[in-house]
């Protein structure tokens, strides 16, 4: 598949500069290879990822150069990949843990009987949130991260979850 590095400088006094590029880096799941050097694989999901980061570093007045490469010997591209793997494993991670999170918030709601529309209009929310980042992990792993399955299992469970609660919420809310 190949790899698009940016390999960028900024402002050397601007910390806020550094933090604006880490914070965007980040939300883009772009691979930070080494200080000012970031790695996204070749596909066109990743272009609008190099495009915002382009242009944020243009914006705080650096220079950025951006180049499609490819591993000049299989183990290069499989620490790239193992890189790229373990960061996406650390999102799914994180998505299970907030999944586990979910399911004991509706499990205390069971426990002390809070069958409200308002209570459900938020839980659904928070489901919501944690299916669109779940998607946003599946779109970034391009590599097939080990940590897919458990991530995807703890968010079936708190889909079934919910539903369970809906169906609590409707039978308490009916006259």
């Amino acid at each position: 598949m190949g790899w698009v590095l940016l390999l960028y400088r900024l402002p050397s006094n601007d910390s806020r500069a550094r933090v604006a590029v880490w914070r965007e880096v980040r939300r883009s799941g772009a691979l930070l290879v080494q200080q000012s050097v970031v790695a996204v694989p070749a596909a066109d999901d990743f272009a609008g990822a190099v495009d915002r980061l382009r242009e944020l570093v243009d914006d705080l007045g650096g220079q950025v150069t951006v180049l499609h490469t490819a591993a000049v010997d299989g183990g290069d591209d499989e620490r790239l990949v193992e890189a790229w793997n373990a960061a996406r494993d650390d999102e799914y991670r994180e998505l299970a843990g907030e999944c586990a999170k979910f399911l004991g918030e509706i499990d205390h709601e069971f426990e002390i009987e809070k069958f409200t529309l308002a209570e459900l209009d938020e839980e659904e929310a928070e489901l919501d949130k944690l299916q669109r980042w779940h998607a946003r992990i599946r779109t970034r792993d391009v590599h097939d991260a080990g940590g897919a399955e458990a991530a995807g299992r703890a968010l079936h469970e708190a889909e079934e979850a919910l539903a369970r609660y809906s169906a609590a919420v409707f039978e308490h809310t009916q006259p």
